[in-house]
């Protein structure tokens, strides 16, 4: 062979010789097909679909044995984009909330209690502190009086409705009265 031809022929990555019948090419270089093998098992790579790490080809078992985290989930190998929360890993369609609306938190915020991811409007139905007046969560500052805690528009006189903003006020019948009623 002449010293052009030699230029011209194909050489694999791992042996350095020629290749003259089917080639492998991948990752900018050259193999045999038995040569084309994994970086970690030294398998022959056979599938058209195959992982990288530091450049050298990977199988699929060693790429989700080595490479991939397990779902907090739904405990399979995560193998597309990773959601990281609350010091676990999980696929994006497997963070959801976990309250009644079951519905993806992978891009918005999230309260965590005991564990366990949940949309702001299920977080505050299941767990916020409830107004003594309306019952409905208290998601701001409160008013704490009469052993309760209330929304600054709930804390009203009985008698006038008026909310009650002085420091000082009337208990009749478990309910407040403004200083303004009990003159």
């Amino acid at each position: 062979m002449s010293s052009q031809e030699k230029d011209k022929s194909i050489v694999c990555h791992k042996c350095n010789e020629t290749i003259t019948k089917r080639v492998i090419t991948a990752l900018g270089k050259t193999w045999h097909p038995e040569h084309f093998l994994c970086r970690h098992c030294d398998k022959q790579i056979e599938d058209a679909t195959f992982n990288i790490q530091d450049g050298e080809p990977v199988c699929s078992d060693c790429f989700v044995e080595r490479y991939t985290s397990t779902c907090a989930a739904c405990k399979k190998p995560i193998l597309e984009r990773t959601i990281c929360a609350m010091g676990e890993n999980w696929h994006e369609c497997c963070f959801v909330c976990d309250g009644a609306c079951k519905k993806p938190l992978s891009n918005r915020p999230f309260y965590e209690r005991d564990g366990k991811a949940y949309c702001k409007q299920d977080y505050e139905d299941m767990f916020a502190v409830r107004c003594a007046k309306c019952e409905k969560p208290i998601t701001d500052s409160a008013i704490v009086a009469m052993n309760a805690k209330w929304h600054r528009d709930c804390f009203c006189c009985n008698r006038c409705e008026n909310p009650i903003t002085s420091q000082t006020f009337t208990i009749e019948g478990d309910k407040p009265v403004c200083p303004a009623c009990t003159c």
